[in-house]
């Protein structure tokens, strides 16, 4: 896949309703952009083996435990403990090469082989360690799958969120908490983590690459394009950061003064 390719599979999917939205076909299109001098087939026959070793496992076990056993038993997806911030624990394409990686990018393969076979799983967007959220007979579970697919109780829910520096009546709301959100948040949350480690790392052009999938996966919010415009202008291109923050203000009437003050810095530093 090219990554002009990718563009044209991430714009179709930005344009689709969120009940429409291709998960694991963006999530692909995304790692391609990034890195397009790479076979996808890894990812692809993983994902077809998770829906596979999951229908087999359906058969004789709880969803909650099936999809745990599938996943990180049968084909030994995990978390990554020792290099958390490797930027391939962000890629479904060297997850499949690896079989770690962040929970977020894990998710992804967690959602589609679950979706395949008829379980409502779905990503939480949980305070500091994204979780799943599994639909079963007794109610919602929540699931890590940065810890083997396992299942978080309430309990532990809650000590991670006063973790984080919830106040404790916040906490103790685990309906909000564990609420569910779209596979395009998901896939954006992604997305974020990319350019964060990009960011800090001083990687200006994959900086961009991640800033400009964000702003593609969802052509109504303008943040992204101030994403891209700081990353265009630590690669120097201030053309072309101008034109980012220029799109930036046509999005939303919001950023217009911040978006203004960048442009006025950028064109000091053109003049």
């Amino acid at each position: 896949m090219t990554r002009d390719e990718a563009e044209a599979i991430l714009t179709r999917a930005g344009e689709l309703d969120d009940e429409a939205f291709p998960l694991f076909e963006a999530a692909l299109a995304c790692a391609a952009h990034d890195d397009p001098d790479r076979d996808e087939q890894p990812a692809l026959d993983l994902a077809r083996s998770a829906v596979e070793r999951l229908k087999s496992r359906m058969q004789s076990e709880s969803p909650e435990e099936a999809i745990a056993e599938a996943m990180a038993g049968d084909l030994r997806l995990t978390g990554d403990l020792l290099t958390y911030d490797h930027p391939d624990n962000a890629d479904v394409i060297a997850i499949a090469e690896r079989r770690k990686g962040l929970p977020v990018a894990l998710g992804v393969f967690y959602i589609h082989a679950a979706r395949e076979v008829g379980l409502d799983v779905n990503g939480v967007d949980f305070p500091g360690h994204f979780l799943l959220r599994i639909e079963t007979d007794e109610g919602p579970l929540a699931l890590d799958p940065f810890s083997e697919g396992r299942v978080v109780l309430p309990s532990e829910l809650s000590r991670r969120a006063l973790r984080t520096g919830l106040m404790p009546d916040v906490a103790a709301r685990l309906d909000q908490l564990m609420a569910p959100i779209s596979d395009r948040a998901v896939l954006i949350r992604l997305q974020n983590n990319i350019f964060a480690r990009a960011q800090q790392s001083r990687d200006w052009a994959r900086a961009e690459r991640s800033a400009l999938r964000r702003a593609l996966l969802d052509p109504t919010d303008h943040h992204p394009w101030l994403d891209v415009a700081a990353a265009r202008e630590g690669q120097g291109a201030l053309a072309g950061a101008l034109q980012a923050l220029s799109r930036a203000q046509t999005l939303d009437g919001g950023a217009t003064i911040a978006a203004r003050a960048a442009r006025e810095r950028v064109r000091l530093r053109l003049n």
